[in-house]
């Protein structure tokens, strides 16, 4: 062989070696540490889309008793008439006021009233007694209505009214509330349950279990 074909031979291995490390190095990791995470691979290890964040607390609309809230039986156990029982929300403050207790919790009030009438409640006697002693005690006392109803304990005169609340103490804020006033009757004794709490407030539920709840002993 001459001297330029050993020369051309030795040429063409040195490509052909090049060219097999090239392919060599392409297919593996070189290095003494770990071969670096596909880009996927590293996209997962954070997580952006929130999925496992916990859902933001979610409150009830000023007003509104919660789904949840547990009833109790109310005994009175003096005043002029004792002969009944009532079921009231679990845990709101009350005070005895006479024959009235009321029970309060943030912007709702329930009042209940005992005494002795010598005839039963009729829906003109509410109309022509009752609606114009509201009026001059409740402010902007306004859309009276008055109708007879079934409850458990039996027949009731029901009214429906609005009308403002007392000024808060501490924050000078004045609710315009929505009434239901309950008159029950038996035996030569009267009970008055008054349900307020603020007109756009959904307790419909609640004060039907407690409306629904007096009975008599």
């Amino acid at each position: 062989m001459t001297a330029h074909a050993r020369t051309s031979a030795a040429v063409v291995l040195v490509l052909a070696a090049a060219v097999t490390a090239g392919c060599a190095g392409s297919g593996s990791h070189s290095g003494s540490g770990p071969a670096p995470a596909p880009s996927s691979a590293r996209a997962d290890t954070g997580n952006s889309s929130g999925q496992n964040q916990a859902a933001p607390t979610e409150s009830n609309p000023p007003g509104d008793i919660p789904d949840n809230q547990a009833f109790v039986t109310y005994r009175p156990t003096g005043g002029a008439f004792t002969g009944f029982t009532v079921k009231v929300p679990e845990g709101w403050a009350s005070t005895v006021q006479g024959d009235t207790t009321v029970f309060t919790d943030k912007l709702n009030t329930i009042r209940i009233t005992a005494a002795s009438a010598a005839s039963a409640p009729t829906t003109g006697s509410v109309t022509n007694t009752v609606v114009p002693q509201l009026r001059s005690q409740v402010p902007k006392f306004a859309a009276p209505k008055v109708s007879e109803v079934s409850r458990h304990a039996g027949r009731a005169v029901l009214l429906t009214y609005e009308g403002d609340s007392a000024k808060n103490p501490v924050t000078g804020k004045v609710v315009r509330d929505a009434f239901e006033r309950y008159a029950f009757y038996r035996s030569g004794h009267e009970v008055d349950l008054t349900l307020s709490g603020p007109v756009n407030a959904d307790n419909v539920d609640p004060w039907r279990i407690v409306s629904d709840s007096l009975a008599w002993r």
